[in-house]
């Protein structure tokens, strides 16, 4: 549920600020918890701030069903992102919770910003038709929302999860992968698996098939076509291409019988669409095919895992580049996918008993998100546009084999990306293109650099989410906590450029390193080895 206050409240100051065009000193658009906290520190700077979110309600994916927040070494967790989750475990009698009811993230989100007075838009979408955006030479000058608003600052922060202010400012951006060469990198491009035979994997095994799985639509008979998503290429490891890991909804579960929504046939369901997961089950990979985190009060965060799970493989490609109407339908298919996906499990004759009885004890929350069922908000957007700027972090930065002089931030979680394509190996059997995961060293400084188009590009633009950095290394950085710290970083480095007049790339690093140092975010580990955890694929 939403809250009442908030809604209200926005859109009288989106009535206010819609009469007079009003220049403000930053302007954050964006639909993520990064949006908040740059937000929020911008305020506490003294700023004029106002948060521009393309959606109904705040916080993203920290709101939206992504409950359990992959946090490696909790030292490394400072800011806004740390407040957060204080206010969070304070629901719970707490010092500190990272694992969370969708709910109480959404009220103790809701509650930062109206203690900190921001004013906020909701339901406004950037207009991303010509004249949409105003530039003067290497100046962001405005943008236009959808509902006619015109919105004017000093220095914008592009906080969204695909980057649309950002691509619409000019400035340049990559979709896709890298090739492994062009950064030296081992990890970017096509990630083929193995053509060895099954036995070569093991029930351990998190990301591939291990039971050969015929590709056809007619098992054994090539002419019929191939399943869908599935690719007749068998890739070429290290090869680089525009296609992007997989999305998914992260759901809010409950084995609560008097909390329950069973899972439901959904309108449009076609086995096709699912019998790869059923031949996978028959062929006797009896893993349950989904990542579960158990949250409060008896509900779980359900994710992707193995094989077949409630990733959409290959359906999401078109996302970052497409139109909001384009878009939309992606999502459907996504939502009429995964709903599918879960009722196949529960129900399906074809599914093992086993596997049936486990996924039937779940179901979707009648207390989350009531407006759907049940059924989270927010497709995760995994990876979509990434800013080439002025510093591109890669697979080396994140492996400790380079360190940036500028670090704003500490990421360490594992380069990790689910899978891209499905395809059909030399053997004639199924794979997954794409699959990632490796555990850097230590938490790894994030370059101040990596947030800031090139100078002769955009001089007044950040991009904490979006942020320059390749394929591989994103799939570290892009967590939701890493997410709020570069955010308000970005409003750090905006505060100081607009008191000094200048660009942000010329703010001077010694000045932000002080603003992080006072709002206790780290950028350097020094925290002993033994307080690494290692948690599972996000």
């Amino acid at each position: 549920m939403r809250p009442l206050f908030l809604l209200a409240w926005s859109a009288c100051t989106s009535a206010l600020c819609a009469q007079t065009t009003v220049t403000h000193d930053v302007v954050v658009y964006g639909d993520s918890a990064a949006a908040v906290a740059a937000a929020i520190q911008a305020k506490r700077q003294g700023l004029d701030v106002v948060l521009v979110n393309s959606t109904d309600f705040l916080g993203g994916m920290t709101c939206s069903g992504l409950s359990a927040s992959d946090i490696f070494h909790r030292d490394a967790v400072g800011g806004v992102a740390r407040e957060l989750y204080g206010r969070i475990g304070q629901h719970y009698g707490k010092a500190y919770v990272d694992y969370f009811e969708p709910h109480v993230a959404q009220a103790a989100m809701d509650g930062m910003v109206k203690d900190a007075g921001v004013k906020v838009f909701l339901n406004e979408q950037l207009d991303r038709s010509a004249g949409g955006v105003s530039k003067e030479g290497v100046q962001l000058k405005s943008f236009r929302t959808l509902s006619g608003k015109v919105f004017v600052a000093k220095v914008f922060i592009d906080a969204s999860y695909v980057g649309d202010l950002m691509a619409a400012a000019g400035v340049s951006y990559a979709v896709g992968r890298e090739p492994n060469t062009l950064f030296a990198e081992t990890l970017n491009g096509a990630q083929r698996g193995d053509n060895k035979p099954r036995k070569h994997y093991t029930q351990k095994d998190k990301d591939h098939f291990i039971k050969d799985i015929d590709p056809y639509i007619k098992a054994g008979d090539p002419a019929s076509g191939l399943l869908p998503f599935v690719f007749a290429e068998d890739p070429v490891t290290g090869e680089g291409d525009r296609r992007i890991q997989a999305y998914n909804y992260r759901l809010c579960v409950t084995t609560d019988p008097a909390n329950r929504l069973p899972f439901t046939k959904p309108e449009g369901y076609r086995e096709l669409d699912h019998e790869m997961l059923l031949r996978n089950l028959e062929a006797g990979d009896i893993r349950f095919p989904a990542l579960i985190h158990k949250l409060p009060n008896g509900k779980a965060d359900w994710n992707s895992m193995h094989a077949v799970g409630t990733d959409y493989v290959g359906a999401n490609w078109a996302y970052p580049e497409a139109d909001y109407a384009t878009r939309q339908k992606i999502e459907q298919a996504h939502e009429l996918y995964i709903r599918g996906h879960l009722w196949t499990l529960a129900n399906h004759p074809r599914v093992p008993v086993e596997i049936r009885t486990q996924a039937a004890a779940y179901g979707l929350c009648k207390d989350e998100f009531p407006g759907r069922g049940g059924f989270s908000p927010m497709i995760y957007i995994r990876e979509a546009r990434r800013l080439q700027g002025a510093y591109v972090m890669t697979e080396l930065d994140c492996k400790g084999k380079r360190t940036p002089d500028d670090p704003v931030a500490l990421a360490s979680f594992g380069l990790d990306s689910h899978a891209v394509r499905y395809f059909v190996t030399k053997r004639g059997f199924l794979e997954r293109d794409g699959v990632i995961w490796n555990v850097p060293p230590r938490p790894y400084g994030v370059s101040y650099r990596s947030l800031t188009p090139k100078a002769e590009e955009c001089t007044n633009l950040l991009v904490p989410v979006c942020l320059s950095a390749t394929h591989a290394a994103h799939g570290s950085i892009r967590m939701e906590p890493v997410f709020m710290q570069l955010g308000q970083a970005a409003a750090m480095a905006a505060g100081i450029a607009i008191k000094q007049g200048t660009s942000v790339q010329a703010v001077p690093y010694a000045q932000i390193r002080d603003l992080l140092t006072a709002a206790k975010l780290p950028v350097q580990w020094t925290a002993p080895p033994a307080t690494k955890a290692t948690p599972a694929k996000k």
